[in-house]
Parts: structure tokens; C-alpha cells; sequence
């Protein structure tokens, strides 16, 4: 198994795949958006942590730019019904600390923010990820008040933006990125947000 690969970054694409040659081997590597916004140019020297999936007849490198991002994925993957494309989209909404967060609050809505999650399957997910995310810091009543007040606040912002009609990937692009405490703030800059597309 292939836990990580340094070499040179012979390319890289919009679509996330990204080319690393390794001793004259060139490697095909998928890597979710913030992994690929953090590489360096092509022709530069790189390191990623890597997932090497197996599956009868068909093997495939998973990129990451932390062994965070790595193990998170690998513990979504766990989760039952769970494919890696479903895991790197996980990962591209709600980086490793706002997914923790997310499941140890049980906000079903953060993961309904993932293309391809709905209700149901954010609900399974949350139940199962709970066993599996390293979330000690988020759970057994030690949850900071700031990280909980935030998750309601976004929880509240994307309700409000449901009930304006706004459908799933708008609100998901509304509150990207989005920080505070205060409702109403946030609920203008997200609004702001989806005027200006």
C-alpha cells in the first residue's frame, strides 16, 4: 500500500487529477479542490499523502495536502454506502474541523450541504462517523461555545435560505466560507453572496 508520494508535478487539471513522477513513474492522483489550490506549479517538487484504493480490477491514488484530510476521508469511506467520490466531496464542503464539528452536533444539515447527500444519508452518516472521526475534542460536554453558537448560527442561515427557496447548491456556495455568530449578519452576506452571481 502507498501511503504517500514526493516527486515532481508533471501536471494537473480543473478536474482534480493531478500527475506526481516518482523515479521516473508517473502516478495519476485524485485531489479535491483545496488539495489542488495548495500544489505548486507544474514542474515543481511535491508531497501528498496518499489513499491507495483497491477494488476488484481497478486501483486508484487519492490525494491530500495533510494526513488529516487522508485519515478523514478514509473514515468516510468506512461509513456504509460511502464510495471515495462521495468521501472527496465530503471533504471539498467541509474540510476535517467542520465535519467534526458537524457530526459531534449532529447538524445533518452541514452534511445535506454535500452534492449528492440528502437527508436520509446525512443522517445514516452522522450516526456512523460519530465511531469513527477522531471528534474528542467536539464531544463529552468539552465543545467550546464559540464552535457550537457558530454551527447554529449556519444552521439557522441555511434554514432561512430554504425557506427563501434557494436550493441545495446555492445555499452550499451561500455560506461557504461564512464565519460568526450573529444570524442576521450572516444571513446578508449570504444573500449578498447569491445577488451577486
Amino acid at each position: 500500500m502507498i501511503g504517500s508520494l514526493r516527486g515532481l508535478l508533471m501536471d494537473k487539471d480543473r478536474e482534480g487529477e493531478v500527475i506526481v513522477e516518482v523515479g521516473g513513474v508517473g502516478y495519476r492522483v485524485s485531489v479535491n479542490p483545496g488539495t489542488l489550490a495548495e500544489l505548486p506549479e507544474i514542474g515543481s517538487d511535491v508531497f501528498v499523502h496518499i489513499h491507495h484504493h483497491i477494488r476488484e480490477g481497478d486501483q486508484q491514488f487519492y490525494g491530500f495536502a495533510t494526513l488529516a484530510e487522508r485519515k478523514c476521508f478514509e473514515s468516510v469511506i468506512g461509513a456504509h454506502g460511502v464510495g471515495p467520490a462521495l468521501a472527496m466531496a465530503v471533504l471539498a464542503t467541509l474540510p476535517p474541523d467542520e465535519l467534526g464539528l458537524a457530526v459531534a452536533t449532529n447538524d445533518v444539515d452541514a452534511l445535506c450541504l454535500v452534492p449528492g447527500v440528502g437527508k436520509k444519508t446525512a443522517q445514516r452518516m452522522v450516526l456512523e462517523l460519530k465511531n469513527r472521526l477522531e471528534i474528542s475534542a467536539f464531544d463529552n460536554g468539552e465543545l467550546e461555545v464559540d464552535n457550537l453558537s457558530v454551527s447554529t448560527a449556519l444552521g439557522d442561515v441555511r434554514d432561512a435560505l430554504a425557506q427563501m427557496g434557494f436550493g441545495t447548491d446555492e445555499v452550499r456556495r451561500a455560506v461557504e466560507g461564512i464565519e460568526g455568530d450573529d444570524t442576521s449578519i450572516m444571513l446578508r452576506a449570504a444573500l449578498q453572496r447569491l445577488a451577486a452571481k
